[in-house]
């Protein structure tokens, strides 16, 4: 890929079953620059025990930049899931990835009680770990409740710019932004809680709470400030997002 920014939304199957097995590759050329979403949110079913694995690699050549921003996962209970994510960055490469997660589907009241879920993320340059992210969920597990895990909350979301070092005015911009966890049906407030890190080439924010629209609208915030700092220009939403 080369040239002026694209959008490419994948409209590959959303709805995984145990036995699944799915994979994609990105690649971007020098210089290239493109936002890669997914047409609806993915769906993780019920297993009988058989695992569902997705693996993502991508390529991104010097100067290539890539907004990896899927909609959101939705994990039912008793699915058994694993996603691997790998990043090979050049020099001057940089990218904007998150993740969103439901557990459950929470909506109608169903928990996280049964099942299993990883999410591994690697991102290297030059055979060099830029960042490691390893986690693992247990359904019916303690880690539901803790407070130092879900403490109660369905819905956990990760976003991470990795590429280019983010100045101390940066992160006091971004963690200046609001982040409400709203239902937004009603106009009640839900607890939420939410961080942001400075790390050696990039940026960590972890969102946990009860609504994955709250995520969302915090990381498009987040996106916003990103762009104009690093490619000066506004982002713009996908429409397959404007429902």
């Amino acid at each position: 890929m080369t040239g002026l920014p694209k959008l490419f939304t994948i409209k590959c199957k959303r709805g995984v079953v145990g036995g699944d097995r799915l994979s994609l590759n990105f690649h971007l050329q020098q210089n290239a620059k493109a936002l890669i979403t997914t047409a609806a949110a993915g769906k993780i079913y019920r297993s009988s025990g058989q695992s569902a694995q997705q693996n993502i690699d991508i390529q991104l050549d010097t100067g290539a930049h890539l907004e990896w921003l899927p909609q959101e996962t939705i994990v039912f209970d008793g699915a058994v899931y694993r996603q691997d994510l790998r990043v090979e960055l050049a020099p001057q490469a940089s990218i904007l990835l998150w993740e969103i997660t439901r557990f459950g589907r929470s909506a109608r009241g169903e928990k996280f009680l049964s099942g299993e879920w990883r999410s591994h993320t690697e991102i290297w340059q030059k055979n060099s770990p830029l960042w490691i992210d390893r986690q693992w969920l247990k359904g019916g597990g303690e880690m539901l409740e803790s407070a130092h895990g879900l403490a109660g909350k369905p819905v956990v979301a990760t976003l991470a710019w990795i590429g280019e070092p983010v100045t101390a005015e940066m992160l006091e911009k971004v963690r200046a932004l609001r982040c409400e966890d709203t239902i937004y049906s009603g106009s009640v407030a839900v607890n939420s809680a939410a961080g942001v890190t400075r790390i050696p080439n990039g940026l960590l924010c972890r969102y946990r709470g009860s609504s994955t629209a709250a995520a969302r609208d915090w990381f498009v915030a987040i996106w916003e400030l990103l762009r104009l700092s690093f490619s000066e220009r506004p982002c713009c939403l996908p429409r397959v997002w404007i429902k």
